[in-house]
């Protein structure tokens, strides 16, 4: 594991321990298909590929996460029948993202 990795994911688990329970919102895949965070998801791809090496799946992750948020904000027959509640800034990349659900 390169210094890379392992600085990033001391990042993402004190973002994950200290940050995130406090914010009041979850990630929107999360809220929508009940599975893991995108910080835990990218957090497995760094341990599996690297920063580096994650780089393309990482982004797929993200891209996976404004589509359900899109699916929760615009609701989407996705989230139709849904007991999904979403509220807050989802963090993607540079620019966040406001949205709130349910």
């Amino acid at each position: 594991m390169s210094p890379l990795d392992t600085l990033t994911l001391r990042g993402i688990r004190f973002y994950q321990r200290w940050l995130s329970p406090r914010k009041g919102f979850r990630c929107a895949h999360a809220a929508l298909h009940g599975r893991e965070s995108c910080s835990g998801a990218v957090a497995r791809i760094i341990r599996e590929d690297g920063v580096r090496g994650g780089r393309p799946r990482i982004a797929a992750r993200f891209a996976a996460c404004r589509a359900a948020h899109n699916a929760i904000h615009g609701g989407s027959p996705l989230a139709v029948g849904s007991s999904v509640e979403a509220r807050g800034v989802c963090c993607l990349g540079p620019v966040p993202i406001p949205f709130r659900c349910g």
